[in-house]
């Protein structure tokens, strides 16, 4: 029994990590589509191996997601339960949110269906995990993705004054699949990583790893995989909310974007191992570059319907895993 359950978690944590990687799709290539720097069958292929790639460089989020809760003081088979019910809420949000055509965050709603179900049967939650870790750096990330654009942007303007138009177009539409690929890059190694976190825990739930050991290879491996193949299959909802409802770019605004929000998801990796979210960064981020344009070319309207999905997403999730357990919790051995 507890065998089947590890199985099934396993089965639906990739699950989980193929919807992130088509709900997400459109934070590497958006931007690079709607400039018509990249077709988007072709920016999809460049996305999907740059996913794969990315998850194979770092496990530091991986640890941080999988300290988030601690279900030691149940059974595995209960503990098992806690965790498919955090991954079902986690899914229910993002197909919600992706059906809608909203670029929500697949990382708050796998920590707060997390949180939500722990919470729902009684477990600890590592509280100063999720609140230094997961919900500041919410905040944060989205306020830097804004503001270093928007900079780096007024610089680019200010350095390419004099220089003719339609060449420094050209010039950065040749730079964007560098700069699509770099983010692609950053969200495999944030991305995939939450998904290798959850299964580590699985894992750690009945035994079979302890805490601080390395993610098994055959973790790694299946979860860039599906990431991967998630990305292939592409996000064409999200991508026209992303590319064209926000703010018209233009290469050198979308360059500026990509490249503000591949850094900043290098830094919180690497320096702070903190599973931010690659739609906050990006979406802020393509918001700053359009805001140098003027105040009134970003679309606030659509700006207020994302920011209402973003602050929605870690309740809503966590109420969707919380349900999800209220009905599991009947058939608990």
């Amino acid at each position: 029994m507890e065998l089947a359950i590890l199985i099934a978690v396993v089965v639906v944590a990739l699950s989980f990590d193929y919807t992130n990687g088509f709900h997400d799709a459109a934070n590497a290539i958006a931007t690079s589509v709607s400039t018509r720097a990249l077709t988007p069958r072709i920016a999809l292929i460049l996305a999907a191996v740059m996913n794969f790639v990315g998850a194979l460089l770092g496990q530091k989020v991986a640890h941080t997601v999988s300290d988030t809760i601690d279900t030691s003081g149940f059974s595995p088979t209960h503990g098992l339960t806690i965790v498919m019910c955090g991954l079902l809420g986690a899914i229910i949000w993002n197909l919600t949110t992706w059906w809608l055509g909203l670029p929500s965050s697949s990382s708050h709603a796998l920590i707060g269906g997390l949180v939500g179900s722990a919470l729902a049967a009684g477990a600890l939650v590592h509280w100063n995990t999720v609140i230094d870790k997961v919900l500041i750096p919410m905040v944060v990330s989205p306020v830097a993705g804004f503001l270093l654009a928007f900079l780096l942007m007024l610089s680019f303007m200010w350095i390419l004054r004099k220089r003719n138009p339609k060449r420094v177009s050209r010039n950065f539409r040749m730079l964007q699949p560098i700069s699509a690929a770099a983010l692609a890059l950053g969200h495999g190694l944030q991305d995939a990583q939450k998904t290798m976190g959850v299964i580590f825990l699985a894992l750690i739930t009945t035994g079979h790893a302890q805490e601080g050991d390395r993610l098994p290879l055959w973790v790694v491996i299946s979860a860039a995989a599906a990431i991967s193949a998630g990305t292939y299959s592409g996000g064409w909802r999200i991508m026209r909310t992303m590319g064209r409802k926000i703010i018209d770019l233009d290469p050198a605004r979308g360059f500026a974007a990509e490249t503000v929000g591949a850094s900043v998801l290098y830094t919180t990796a690497y320096v702070f191992e903190a599973p931010v979210s690659t739609t906050h960064i990006i979406t802020s981020a393509i918001m700053g570059a359009g805001a140098t344009r003027r105040l009134s070319a970003v679309r606030w309207g659509m700006a207020r319907t994302i920011l209402m999905a973003w602050v929605l997403t870690f309740p809503m999730a966590g109420l969707a895993a919380a349900a999800c357990y209220g009905v599991a919790h009947f058939v608990l051995p």
